[in-house]
């Protein structure tokens, strides 16, 4: 008698779901997630165990690397009193679409004099741009007036003391550094963050 031979389905998954799901997941971290501004004035800064944040408002950054010193400053408003404040001193003409440009702003680095030629490139064009830092010397300190005015454009927008935090690159000479603490001390400013990277502890 013949033997009857029962082919064997071996059957198939509907991946449909796992399409679905994928994608659902995948749109999800596309929508939510932010993108990293580049800096205009990258560095790497020195480990640390530390793991302490810093503040997200009322916080000024002072970034120190190459020889330079860039300035940072949170909120738009604070931003645009601040400009405000230093065009009166320099005696220097921003519009309203400057104003509002500067607001939006991250760190920079130039003399105040050549800020509108910073203001007036495109976001990703400022990185690019070769800017020399924030003149600290004793003849053209314009990084304390920054600070100064900072310190009071923060008091009339938000009535609260400014923070101040130092980013410094980790191969930069201490003396750099120190130079900017003085400044900062030199306006009574004695406590403020030292922004470090997260490394793991040492067992």
């Amino acid at each position: 008698m013949a033997k009857i031979v029962i082919k064997k389905n071996p059957g198939s998954t509907d991946m449909t779901a796992m399409c679905d799901v994928a994608f659902l997941l995948l749109t999800f971290f596309v929508m939510t997630s932010t993108a990293k501004i580049p800096e205009a004035l990258p560095v790497d800064t020195p480990a640390s165990t530390t793991q302490t944040k810093v503040p997200d408002t009322d916080l000024a950054t002072l970034t120190v690397g190459k020889g330079k010193v860039f300035f940072d400053l949170k909120g738009k408003a604070v931003r645009k009193r601040t400009l405000e404040l230093m065009a009166e001193k320099y005696g220097i003409t921003f519009s309203e679409e400057d104003k509002d440009k500067f607001g939006l702003m991250k760190d920079f680095g130039v003399p105040i004099s050549s800020l509108k030629q910073i203001i007036d490139l495109k976001a990703a064009d400022r990185s690019k741009a070769d800017q020399p830092g924030i003149p600290s010397d004793s003849l053209d300190n314009q990084l304390q007036d920054w600070v100064r005015n900072a310190r009071l454009a923060n008091i009339e927008v938000n009535d609260k003391e400014l923070q101040v935090a130092i980013k410094g690159d980790a191969r930069e000479e201490y003396p750099a550094i120190r130079k900017v603490m003085d400044i900062l001390q030199d306006q009574k400013i004695n406590s403020f963050s030292l922004v470090t990277g997260l490394r793991g502890k040492d067992f």
